[in-house]
């Protein structure tokens, strides 16, 4: 360890906190931090709740001060931990945090950021218990041991890391706006191509352009058992994205099996649409030979006189969702049936204008999928340089 560094825990570098009860004073009203309160992307308290003391939760019952770190103990991997500010000194948060208020010698700050390190949160989720509510006790969290460097050591080390976290901050908000900026200008095209409609176009319903074919849902239909780890894709809601299917997540059936099914055996081009649970989710299966889908699916076969990326571009808009309002069924879990599908209409122009369509919306459909790939990529990225960051923040290397 660094000259002048001493490793100690949690517990011997806090101060004791306050419990406070609010139903002892019914018409007092406080600001109430829950567990949900916490961003665990931005790490900071983004709302509360204003309530009087007598309809106060049983949980509200810790009192906090400005420059608290708060840490969530349940579900303690989610790394919900936030630094109580100024206008909210004396408010109530939930028994579902840990206050760590630190002692003079140390920085609130410095804490706040060893809570985030890889080492705590390895430790936290080693020791969580619960399988459906997993959650760590105060217990746990004051054993922690923490590096602790001199006081004046803390303080440069946390003006560093708040410097390069801002840093961090804005690269990912601009490559955030990026998408978003690319998003918008899609769905903008993808508006105005059904509502400009130029001459020689018509409106037709989707049963008399395309065939329609559901699912075999006889005695044949592969159920979990008759999956398999490689054989024919068997395609389920899941697997249908943007970009088409999720090939890595597929489930299989056997040829012998596959054999059985009397339909829904999916042809190259064929589209993909969930008729429940996930309803209007789409996809093509672009060059798949093989396949059969899930009875929570329909096949969408488009005939000669209408492209298939434009029947998928017609998914995609708001003329469709407003199609899909208008015929869903069921109010807990809204379903179309096939038939129903059928009777969508669609604004259709001559085939010419529909491939000069559907080319402009795959060349702005890449374009979006560039940025997408970049900006996952720049989030790995700057999540990575986090952990490095703080790493040797921790260590004594930064």
């Amino acid at each position: 360890m660094k000259k002048g560094w001493q490793t100690k825990t949690l517990g011997d570098v806090l101060v004791k906190t306050e419990t406070t009860d609010p139903t002892r004073s019914p018409s007092t009203e406080f600001d109430y931090i829950d567990v949900s309160s916490v961003s665990n992307e931005t790490l900071t308290i983004q709302e509360t709740q204003r309530l009087k003391g007598k309809d106060a939760p049983s949980r509200a019952r810790r009192l906090v001060r400005v420059n608290d770190v708060l840490f969530a103990t349940i579900r303690p991997t989610l790394r919900r931990i936030a630094i109580v500010p100024e206008e909210l000194d004396e408010q109530v948060c939930s028994t579902g945090y840990f206050v760590l208020r630190p002692k003079p010698e140390v920085d609130f700050r410095f804490v706040f950021y060893f809570l985030q390190t890889e080492d705590y949160m390895a430790a936290m989720e080693k020791l969580q218990k619960g399988a459906s509510y997993p959650a760590v006790t105060d217990g746990d969290v004051r054993s922690q041991p923490i590096p602790v460097p001199p006081l004046a050591e803390q303080q440069r080390i946390v003006g560093v890391l708040d410097e390069a976290f801002a840093g961090l901050a804005t690269a990912q908000a601009h490559a955030a706006q990026n998408l978003q900026n690319a998003r918008a200008l899609f769905e903008s095209h993808l508006q105005s191509v059904f509502t400009r409609r130029g001459d020689g176009w018509v409106e037709r319903e989707l049963g008399d352009l395309c065939e329609f074919e559901n699912g075999d849902r006889g005695t044949n239909y592969p159920n979990k058992s008759a999956r398999t780890a490689s054989g024919i894709p068997f395609i389920n809601a899941g697997h249908l994205t943007e970009s088409g299917l999720d090939m890595e997540t597929m489930d299989f059936i056997s040829k012998e099996r596959f054999d059985l099914l009397g339909a829904g055996k999916v042809r190259p081009k064929d589209i993909l649409f969930c008729l429940r649970g996930s309803l209007g989710k789409y996809a093509s299966v672009g060059d798949l030979v093989a396949g059969a889908i899930a009875s929570s699916l329909v096949i969408v076969r488009p005939r000669p006189t209408i492209l298939d990326r434009f029947v998928l571009a017609y998914f995609g808009s708001p003329i469709c969702a407003e199609m899909i309002n208008r015929f869903k069924n069921g109010a807990a879990q809204p379903n179309l049936s096939a038939n129903s599908l059928k009777k969508f209409v669609i604004p259709v122009p001559p085939l010419a204008e529909q491939e000069s369509i559907a080319d402009e919306l795959d060349a702005l459909a890449a374009e979006t999928q560039r940025l997408t790939r970049l900006y996952e990529q720049k989030q790995a990225a700057l999540a990575a340089l986090k952990k490095s960051l703080l790493h040797q923040a921790f260590t004594g290397e930064l």
